[in-house]
């Protein structure tokens, strides 16, 4: 397994509890919202040898606020993260996933990429983003021998949600939330299984399909107003 992710210290001690576990790990620090970032990613493959053969798509982060007030580089941050980055990873190596015919793409979205988001409508349209191009992306890949899943979880316990405020909306305190180990468990199990997608808990599949249901322009107001009000 090749770690990629920010913070190299965390890296190395993930690295060091799965080699301890008896898996083979390997720690890469790297921000993905750098341009190069996708061709570092494929050099540093290169140099250790391997070839990436499961990509999982999981970097990702949001921010609370109207999109005009945001700051709009740090929004753009978030379009190179949880878009260009996954899109170029992926368009990167599924042609030689292609070839051999084995592999896929574990992609994380968000119940998130069902609705529009005000006051996090930069998030939301990137998870929306991530939805519709894995589904597309495993229409495409049908019968080559390459998986496309796309896991949709709610809200998951994880320092996501203490970036930025994000977590401190009515909205977030009023969902589900789930266990990291379990969404990714979930995620793991419908990948193997050659699954589209999976939305893991009953509570959030009862959440879309209630969402569903109900007319945008009042859906739009609800959302609105939980994520401006702060959680007491």
């Amino acid at each position: 397994m090749v770690l990629l992710g920010r913070s190299q210290e965390a890296l190395h001690r993930l690295a060091s509890e799965l080699k301890g576990a008896g898996s083979q790990a390997h720690a890469f620090a790297i921000d993905l919202a750098a341009p190069d970032s996708g061709e570092r990613v494929e050099n540093e493959l290169s140099q250790l040898g391997v070839y990436c053969e499961v990509l999982v798509n999981c970097a990702g982060f949001g921010v609370l606020g109207p999109a005009a007030d945001v700051d709009r580089e740090v929004q753009l941050g978030l379009i190179d993260v949880n878009i260009r980055a996954l899109t170029d990873l992926t368009l990167r190596f599924v042609p030689r996933m292609i070839a051999r015919r084995r592999g896929g793409v574990l992609n994380v979205g968000s119940i998130a990429g069902s609705v529009p988001g005000p006051n996090m409508a930069v998030y939301f349209a990137s998870k929306a983003y991530v939805r519709s191009f894995t589904a597309a992306l495993g229409a495409e890949l049908a019968g080559t021998g390459v998986r496309v899943t796309c896991l949709i979880p709610g809200i998951v316990r994880t320092a996501f949600f203490e970036r930025r405020a994000v977590g401190r909306t009515r909205l977030t305190k009023l969902l589900p939330r789930s266990n990291a180990h379990d969404v990714a468990e979930a995620g793991w199990r419908a990948f193997r299984a050659g699954k589209r997608s999976v939305i893991p808990g009953l509570g959030n599949r009862i959440i879309l399909a209630v969402a569903s249901l109900i007319p945008n322009s009042v859906l739009l107001r609800w959302i609105s107003a939980l994520q401006q009000r702060p959680a007491s």
